[in-house]
């Protein structure tokens, strides 16, 4: 039976653990609309802690990438409040709203976004100097978190030399270069065959156990899904567990 997350279950952290990464509480969106406005999120509550993996899985028009978009603070909502490590952010100054993405928040997407002019390594490192190291300790990691998801051999090569699954890995790579608490994926092996797809999710979840990140992976592969530690969807404009 499914039920939905109350505010007060949604920040009952699991024993011995610490707060949320991210808690969405009564969160409200909508859009405006001819007629009437269309409402998506009806006083949601949400929350993932350190080390967490979260399956959500909704069909199209419910939901979903309005959910990912509030928890990477792409957009705001209307009503509630999300909060990231601790912290209220839905009424601060774009500046500080982007430094907390920039941080806090990392994100995987269908398609790997790579610069196809750059290889493996200088993708992964061109984030990190952005928020400011050194070239040196940008490399020494964009080395080592390759490295780690098998990618060591293909460090110098453009994405358009490597497998789907090959970006897909350097697209996970480049996400949590900056080591954010909170990754956030939109179905990231959507693009990928059932085997590829496989090991691109095992490489996700050992980084994931190995880092403590908290991650939300939207996914319509159920059997993907399963193997995560939590599965919700959206209904009527709540979260719901399954």
């Amino acid at each position: 039976m499914s039920d939905v997350v109350t505010a007060e279950a949604a920040v009952a952290a699991p024993a011995g653990e610490e707060a949320p990464v991210l808690w969405m509480e009564k969160v409200e969106r909508r859009y405006a609309e001819a007629g009437a406005p269309l409402e998506i999120l009806k006083g949601a509550d949400f929350a993932i802690w350190p080390g967490e993996t979260v399956a959500l899985i909704a069909p199209s028009g419910t939901g979903k990438s309005t959910l990912l978009h509030l928890a990477g603070l792409l957009e705001a909502p209307d009503g509630g409040e999300v909060y990231i490590s601790g912290q209220a952010t839905s009424k601060l100054a774009d500046k500080e709203r982007t430094r907390i993405r920039r941080l806090e928040i990392g994100f995987v997407y269908q398609f790997h976004h790579l610069l196809p002019e750059f290889s493996a390594l200088e993708n992964v490192i061109l984030p990190q100097m952005i928020r400011g190291l050194t070239y040196k300790e940008a490399k020494d990691r964009a080395s080592e978190l390759l490295t780690y998801l098998g990618l060591g051999e293909r460090q110098t090569h453009r994405p358009a030399e490597m497998s789907g699954g090959e970006q897909q890995r350097v697209a996970i790579a480049r996400a949590v270069a900056n080591a954010p608490r909170l990754l956030l994926a939109d179905e990231p092996t959507g693009n990928l065959d059932p085997k590829t797809a496989d090991h691109v999710f095992s490489a996700l979840g050992q980084l994931v156990r190995a880092s403590r990140l908290a991650a939300v992976v939207a996914t319509h592969n159920m059997d993907l899904a399963g193997r995560m530690d939590r599965r919700v969807t959206i209904r009527d404009g709540l979260i719901v567990e399954l």
